[in-house]
């Protein structure tokens, strides 16, 4: 399947696109916080505290990734730094919350792509890209006019505008949100933003709008489509049988979902009970329940690493 980003290049759209998100990142409305900040010169008032350049943390073939990603040649991901959320149990928190890295622009961004490509990651993985919509979609230009042909991975915390995802619908093969929380308020508590559950529910609809159920290929590698990860946390804090209720009737009993089971206390858990303990066998078999209940069942239960 060829990925749709290549047709939008040939076209001369996706040219079109990287001048729109620019002027979009001059009074930012590129994830849901909407803080309308003109990053192109500055980072003040910004959350994710980053401005015309991205910055990346690492890059490579991750094998640690659902099935469908990491296949056999690993997942190729790239990390970015910061994050537009605040979460007090980030297991990834000095690179969300330090913005430990460093700056690249487009043309590097591109590189890191076509080098992922060569070494042969069935994919490209944006990993925590909300918050730089504007500089990947710039780098996608330069990467498809030399040659990148790798379905690309939108793998986001779930907290992202419906502008952001109008500018990437046409470029983005495979999203992969998180659904963190089914109650605002606690998203509000525990990850420090407003409407999480609504914003996220009306992008996720929106994603799978774009790309519908998850598509493989004959040897069980994705190629396009919506994967939801919901984290189970203890005493049902994250509200899972929400997240799974929506899913289920609103979204598509064919989802492609991993319940994730690895939660461990981490950053400042130890402030919030009851995030100040792993989780249960038992909480995490009456998730699996609730999901099986509900029909759905593509699930990939290993405990993929949550953003």
């Amino acid at each position: 399947m060829k990925p749709s980003y290549l047709s939008l290049a040939e076209s001369g759209e996706l040219a079109l696109r990287v001048s729109s998100a620019w002027r979009h990142l001059e009074d930012c409305d590129l994830c849901a916080r909407y803080c309308h900040v003109n990053r192109r010169k500055t980072v003040k008032g910004a959350v994710c505290r980053t401005g015309e350049r991205a910055i990346v943390f690492g890059h490579g073939p991750h094998h640690g990734e659902e099935d469908p990603l990491r296949g056999r040649n690993g997942s190729g991901t790239i990390f970015f730094s910061w994050c537009n959320l605040r979460c007090v149990y980030c297991q990834n928190w000095d690179i969300s919350q330090k913005g430990l890295g460093r700056e690249v622009d487009p043309e590097e961004l591109a590189n890191m792509m076509l080098g992922l490509q060569a070494q042969g990651c069935h994919n490209v993985n944006f990993v925590s890209p909300s918050h730089v919509v504007a500089q990947i979609i710039a780098a996608v230009e330069i990467a498809a006019n030399k040659g990148l042909h790798l379905p690309l991975v939108y793998n986001t915390g779930g907290y992202d505008s419906l502008e952001a995802l109008q500018l990437l619908d046409g470029i983005i093969d495979i999203y992969m949100p998180d659904m963190k929380y089914g109650d605002s308020g606690k998203a509000r508590q525990l990850s420090h933003v407003r409407n999480y559950v609504e914003d996220n529910r009306a992008t996720v609809k929106e994603m799978h709008r774009q790309v519908g159920d998850l598509t493989m290929d004959e040897n069980g590698i994705a190629q396009r489509g919506l994967l939801v990860r919901h984290l189970v946390l203890p005493e049902n804090t994250s509200g899972t049988e929400r997240v799974l209720e929506f899913l289920a009737e609103e979204i598509s009993s064919d989802t492609y979902l991993n319940l994730m089971d690895q939660y461990r206390p981490c950053y400042r858990a130890d402030e919030n009970p009851p995030l100040d303990r792993p989780i249960t066998s038992r909480e995490f078999s009456r998730a699996l329940v609730w999901a099986e209940s509900l029909g759905l069942h593509r699930q990939d239960n290993r405990g993929a690493a949550s953003k």
